[in-house]
């Protein structure tokens, strides 16, 4: 087993008392390894990467590189040469052509010759596919070359530990493959990477471990196949799975009816579902609402029930659930339907029903079918 190149102890970052992207975030790395980071917009992806290499102050915690804590070291410019990072704007000097991007630092920081620079570049160059261009300018690559262009840069000082925060995010998807291919040489030649992307299909090719963040922490990690087929956590599936939720409570029989079905329609607009579909969706909630409210509650007036809808647009699944007290009554109980226009309307639409009774709670389930059978 490979040595531990990286420990992240208690990690914490905050701007400001309301904004805490990072709020306790411990990891390990080990030579070699290639890391993808996945998550949503604003979960400290960035940041995270950011303070590795120290570009952003931990508020609190410790990032141990070599034994070291690095996070109170003073000499930023060595940490840098041994942690390099990857921008997703590439970050190049447009004044200067591909290869004077290439050689300024090592020349500079390292002391090497010019030459021996040039033909490090070179070699480095020819081996991303790039060295027609070395005397080109920024201007005059494409998105694709322009990244290729900047790791480059950052293999000229010969870093441990390469971290891309988005290196895709910027390139036409006819160029993720250019960076995709890079990415893979350099895992083959052992270069531990730590890869922040939103690119799922490039996050699971080259990743041999992948971190979901969410909350402030990793909420979820694993190889690709458990987060990307079998992720254990609901807002890691969520996120895999591309869910978007519906909520409504309701604490009284005398629901507002024109209220809920107008932001389901809202949430069905948003999400691309036909008019048809978005009337059965409606259809089945009052349905089942009123179906509940009679089986659960009888006379009482005051009630509590939580609908939810879920549409996972990867599949284009859209399941509607809902969760209420009162005494156990399974709806769905009753195949015959024919004298009961409530069951007919569900059974019609709807499919993959369930029922389960805990604690107190009733909760129903079904999908809502694309084609109907009434």
């Amino acid at each position: 087993m490979s040595e531990k190149i990286l420990r992240i102890e208690n990690l914490r970052k905050e701007f400001s008392a309301e904004v805490v992207p990072i709020k306790n975030l411990s990891l390990e790395v080990r030579r070699g390894e290639v890391i993808s980071i996945i998550g949503g917009s604003g979960m400290g992806k960035s940041t995270f990467l950011r303070m590795i290499n120290l570009l952003e102050r931990p508020t609190a915690g410790k990032i141990i590189f070599h034994g070291e804590n690095i996070v109170d070291s003073g000499n930023l410019s060595a940490i840098r040469q041994k942690i390099g990072m990857i921008f997703q704007t590439f970050n190049l000097f447009d004044g200067k052509t591909v290869i004077e991007n290439a050689i300024e630092a090592p020349i500079e920081l390292k002391g090497i010759s010019a030459q021996e620079a040039y033909d490090k570049a070179k070699n480095l160059f020819e081996r991303v596919g790039l060295v027609e261009k070395m005397f080109n300018y920024p201007e005059e690559l494409s998105g694709g070359q322009k990244q290729r262009a900047a790791i480059v840069r950052a293999l000229m000082m010969e870093p441990e530990i390469l971290l891309f925060d988005e290196p895709t995010s910027a390139l036409d998807p006819t160029m993720v493959g250019e960076v995709l291919a890079v990415v893979r040489m350099l895992r083959k030649q052992g270069l531990t990477m730590l890869i922040v992307t939103h690119e799922m299909n490039f996050a699971r090719e080259v990743a041999d471990r992948v971190l979901f963040f969410a909350d402030g922490e990793i909420y979820e990690q694993g190889t690709p196949a458990e987060i990307f087929d079998s992720p254990k956590r609901p807002k890691t599936a969520a996120f895999i799975r591309r869910q978007k939720y519906f909520h409504y409570e309701i604490t009284s029989k005398h629901v507002d009816l024109p209220e809920m079905q107008g932001k389901i329609m809202v949430f069905a607009d948003k999400y691309g579902l036909d008019e048809k579909y978005s009337q059965r969706l409606q259809l089945c909630t009052e349905e089942i609402i009123f179906e509940m409210i009679a089986g659960c509650y009888g006379e009482e007036n005051e009630i509590s029930m939580t609908v939810e809808i879920i549409y996972t647009e990867s599949e284009r699944i859209l399941e509607l659930n809902l969760s209420c007290g009162g005494k156990n009554y399974n709806p769905f109980a009753k195949k015959d339907c024919d004298d009961d226009l409530s069951l007919k309307i569900l059974y019609g639409y709807g499919k993959n029903f369930r029922y389960s009774s805990s604690e107190g709670l009733n909760k129903v389930s079904m999908e809502i079918g694309k084609r109907g059978n009434l």
